[in-house]
């Protein structure tokens, strides 16, 4: 996900079962219109599951403009995510050395507010394309995180948006399905 009118170009990245570069997948992809398949409890600690996530988190810290990323973005059809800890220093402005990228596996909502907004963003695979979307202000997900521990995280304001945006790409729904006035911004040749 993209918090704002960003520009910046994407980069190549290493594919999570091989040394090969890849891209993120972008919007004509047919992997970004499936639904994510579970992970399995007993594989969060293995080697494929383990490299997923630390490819997702190499990926998404090598975008200036990200603050999220799903498998599915990657290729990878599991319901996984990440946000970046840059989320936070956009949320709340205070910069911590301490705060890491947060991976949510098997996500699922337990609630979301009834109030909602339209919120701006863009996706890293729907690259140039902005627009605004209604999305509950905050939100409750229940997850396992990368070392197979449940947890239980409620948010508002901008991690609530990632949160949403990042489970729409597990369920195979893009932000351009729910968007409105959709605007393609280019990046700046000077970048």
């Amino acid at each position: 996900m993209l918090p704002c009118k960003c520009r910046a170009f994407s980069f190549l990245y290493k594919n999570p079962y091989t040394k090969e570069m890849k891209k993120i997948v972008q919007k004509d992809s047919p992997a970004l219109r499936q639904k994510a398949e579970r992970v399995k409890l007993e594989e969060i600690s293995s080697k494929k599951i383990q490299g997923i996530i630390s490819n997702m988190k190499e990926t998404l810290n090598a975008e200036r403009d990200g603050v999220g990323l799903a498998a599915p973005q990657i290729g990878i059809p599991l319901r996984i995510f990440i946000v970046s800890r840059r989320a936070f220093l956009l949320a709340d402005g205070v910069p911590d050395a301490k705060r890491k990228d947060l991976v949510f596996i098997n996500p699922k909502f337990v609630k979301r507010s009834k109030k909602k907004a339209q919120l701006y963003e863009g996706c890293l695979s729907v690259r140039w394309l902005y627009g605004n979307v209604k999305r509950s202000t905050n939100a409750t997900i229940t997850a396992y995180d990368e070392a197979g521990k449940k947890i239980t995280r409620g948010a508002g304001s901008l991690l609530a948006q990632i949160f949403q945006h990042e489970l729409d790409h597990l369920d195979g729904i893009l932000f351009i399905d729910k968007a409105t006035d959709i605007e393609e911004i280019l990046p700046d040749a000077t970048e």
